[in-house]
């Protein structure tokens, strides 16, 4: 665990800001120039050295960089697409179920890039939706609350310790709502699938008091200042950002299985240049770009070319088959479908509510 937590610290980066869109021009100064337009839920100021390496590549393209929420993205290209309309050249973004939608119903184009057939499986669906980052769900914890003991490793061991703990942790745990957080339901709907007695952890973090949060920040500030001595599957690159700036904060990577999520990148198909958008693709795909987002951006990379800190080969190498990454796969739709989703969410409640 030692030799993980570099690799964790290197995960950080900034909360996502608010929307907005930047023009950065051609380095060429050319009137020709073209424009790249990108949708994407990264924080810009985060990006901006992925678009400068990708422009002193390609000086003569002027990119048009619009940061929007997950939601955001989707239902622009949908409306846009359905509108008869132009829209983004590549889409980038978090939430990986509907990047997936996307793809399936049409709205994506086949990008066969140098690195496709390179890229692994799970990470690929068809050379249409690729995923670009590699990044666990963690558990996070309050240091000083575990002076005399280790913090729970397992999910095992979250449990005994809840249930040992009782009245002095009661209302001291935390983790993502379901139904307000996108990327809280992805994992959930993973645990599921991953671990067969899922439902005992959550019960027994309901008589725990749990308090549940749309953002990682609200978990994560409660843990900083010993409000909270524990957080569950928190995305693994926010929480190192904290623990980099609170020595207070320590990160634990589930032994029994880590669950990993990913950002995924598309060129939708009603694109107004899609040739801009594979190349920008390829870029993000390369061995250049890969390293610029491990060692820049801060966010693992995925490609098998890369490795050293911060790479799913060092994390794969050092973790083997306790990580778990969310396939890149129709599947990733499943929760999608309003009924089935509501059914989750409403035994999710009613476990929580049993105490």
């Amino acid at each position: 665990m030692r030799k993980l937590l570099p690799l964790l610290i290197a995960l950080c980066h900034p909360l996502p800001a608010l929307a907005g869109a930047t023009t950065f021009p051609a380095l060429s100064g050319s009137a020709d120039a073209r424009t790249l337009v990108v949708y994407s839920s990264l924080d810009e100021p985060v990006a901006e050295p992925m678009i400068a390496a990708f422009q002193k590549a390609h000086p003569d393209i002027a990119v048009r960089y619009e940061d929007m929420l997950t939601g955001e993205i989707y239902d622009r290209i949908v409306k846009e697409t359905d509108g008869g309309e132009k829209t983004a050249d590549f889409a980038f973004s978090s939430a990986m179920d509907l990047q997936v939608k996307l793809s399936n119903d049409g709205y994506a184009q086949r990008s066969d890039l140098p690195m496709s057939a390179r890229w692994p499986a799970w990470a690929n669906w068809r050379n249409t939706a690729y995923a670009l980052t590699f990044e666990p769900a963690v558990f996070v914890y309050h240091k000083p609350s575990f002076a005399h003991e280790k913090p729970p490793a397992t999910r095992a061991e979250f449990v005994d310790y809840l249930k040992r703990k009782g009245n002095e942790v009661y209302g001291r745990i935390g983790t993502y709502d379901i139904e307000r957080s996108g990327v809280g339901f992805l994992f959930m709907a993973r645990d599921q699938e991953q671990f067969s007695d899922i439902w005992s952890v959550i019960q027994t973090m309901g008589a725990a008091g749990v308090k549940l949060y749309s953002t990682s920040s609200a978990i994560l500030e409660r843990i900083a200042d010993g409000r909270f001595v524990l957080g569950y599957n928190i995305v693994g690159s926010y929480a190192a950002d904290w623990a980099s700036r609170n020595p207070d904060v320590g990160i634990l990577l589930p032994k029994d299985y880590t669950v990993v999520m990913s950002r995924i990148g598309l060129v939708p198909q009603a694109a107004a240049s899609p040739d801009l958008g594979r190349a920008y693709l390829e870029f993000f795909m390369s061995r250049e770009g890969q390293t610029i987002m491990a060692k820049q951006l801060q966010i693992a990379a995925v490609s098998p070319d890369v490795a050293g800190d911060n790479t799913a080969n060092t994390m794969q190498e050092l973790l083997g088959k306790q990580l778990r990454p969310v396939p890149v796969s129709p599947g990733l739709m499943v929760y999608l479908d309003q009924v089935k989703r509501a059914r989750l969410i409403s035994r999710w409640n009613e476990v929580l509510r049993l105490q």
